[in-house]
């Protein structure tokens, strides 16, 4: 197999790929954040003097952090933030991006909620952290859905991976993650 020649076009491309990832792992901090009730790693993903414009809400990330666990808090029993198609465009230590979102809820009070948008970002990199310097987020359109009826039985079985919880009891917190209900693998 031949070497790579390190040439600069290569070395360009290796530290745009870099900033690319680090964008994204900004954007996946927040929604982990939020799902998981994590104040520090969703306002990780935001510069200390960043806006974050929601439409119901808006502010710095310490206001933003709260309002939105707050809310999730009181008005849904469980909730996820997925994220799917993501651009960026890089100018040195600015990157500007749009990703859009899918947002399910569970709610308290009445049927589940489905909405879809677009997170308008504006990321800085400062002092070799990429992270939000503003946010808008663009609501296009929320709604209900109505679940389908599962038997008791079946959503026992479908539950029985949890615990589905919204702080560090949460399944996604154990390390190492081990087979806790008797699975073996054939031989």
């Amino acid at each position: 197999m031949a070497d790579t020649e390190l040439t600069p076009e290569l070395i360009a491309f290796v530290r745009e790929q870099k900033d690319r990832h680090e964008i994204y792992q900004a954007l996946l901090r927040y929604t982990r954040g939020i799902d998981r009730f994590d104040k520090a790693l969703m306002a990780s993903a935001y510069h200390p003097d960043a806006i974050d414009e929601h439409g119901v809400a808006e502010g710095d990330p310490d206001q933003f952090t709260d309002w939105a666990i707050g809310w999730h808090g009181e008005f849904q029993h469980q909730h996820q933030h997925i994220i799917t198609n993501h651009t960026v465009e890089i100018d040195g230590d600015v990157a500007h991006g749009e990703t859009y979102y899918v947002f399910w809820g569970e709610n308290r009070e009445g049927p589940p909620t489905l909405a879809f948008g677009r997170y308008v970002d504006r990321f800085e990199k400062r002092d070799g952290r990429w992270a939000i310097a503003h946010r808008v987020c663009v609501n296009q359109i929320s709604g209900s859905f109505n679940p389908v009826d599962v038997p008791e039985e079946y959503l026992s079985q479908m539950r029985a991976t949890g615990p589905n919880t919204r702080d560090r009891d949460d399944i996604s917190h154990d390390r190492p993650l081990t087979c806790s209900r008797g699975y073996a693998p054939a031989s």
